[in-house]
């Protein structure tokens, strides 16, 4: 299994100190978007997964009386036997991943024909460049954002809270073509723009700059067509 830089001790402190993990789903930028596209989770069984170790004990210890069950393990490596669910629900994950077309081949392959799979993940916008940057004038002003090398798609390295990770671009039309190709009808496309309750937090106002997010609502067909 991948190692995780949240499991790095120095990582996840200034992590916790982040908004979304002092302030919950009031601190995520992208809730108010998620929230009214996700089908209805009442009465559930819940599998969470995670390669982080640190992350699943914080989970643990919020998940109260809900049936959830956790599990350390990479998406990429599970296998679960066909029709296993009803909604996959996967947040900011699956731009660590390298092979998207042999993961959704999966999903589909997990979901009950008609079954949901939600996720968000970094905006090829965001991605491209691979910097993830602001670019400053000499004033030490914000100029622009980078987008360069959009259609190359492929391995990323950006620092993020002084680790440097490795992610993976590729294009909307990649992210889209997959789901259609692998039983999915798109339901749903969001760039989730910071919500009014956020603009007053250190730099969150450049966020309107840029779309960060790429969220994404679809439903495995009932029966497949042909590509």
């Amino acid at each position: 299994m991948k190692e995780s830089a949240y499991d790095n001790p120095v990582f996840f402190e200034k992590y916790s100190r982040m908004a979304r993990s002092q302030l919950g789903l009031a601190g995520a930028g992208g809730w108010p978007a998620l929230q009214p596209v996700l089908p209805p989770f009442e009465g559930r069984r819940v599998l969470g997964l995670d390669i982080s170790e640190r992350m699943l004990a914080v989970a643990g210890e919020k998940r109260g009386p809900r049936a959830i069950v956790y599990r350390r393990c990479a998406i990429e490596d599970v296998c679960f036997p066909a029709g296993s669910f009803d909604i996959v629900l996967s947040s900011l994950a699956f731009h660590y991943v390298q092979d998207w077309p042999g993961l959704v081949q999966n999903i589909s392959r997990w979901l009950c024909p008609g079954g949901w799979l939600v996720f968000s993940t970094e905006h090829p916008v965001f991605t491209a460049e691979g910097s993830q940057q602001w670019v400053y004038g000499e004033n030490g002003r914000i100029l622009h954002f980078p987008v360069d090398h959009y259609y190359e798609e492929g391995p990323r390295t950006a620092v993020f809270l002084g680790e440097k990770v490795t992610k993976y671009h590729r294009t909307l039309t990649t992210y889209l073509q997959a789901l259609w190709e692998n039983g999915f009808d798109v339901c749903s496309v969001r760039e989730p723009a910071p919500p009014a309750a956020m603009l007053d937090m250190p730099g969150m106002r450049d966020e309107l700059r840029r779309p960060m997010m790429l969220l994404v609502k679809a439903r495995r067909r009932l029966t497949r067509r042909l590509a």
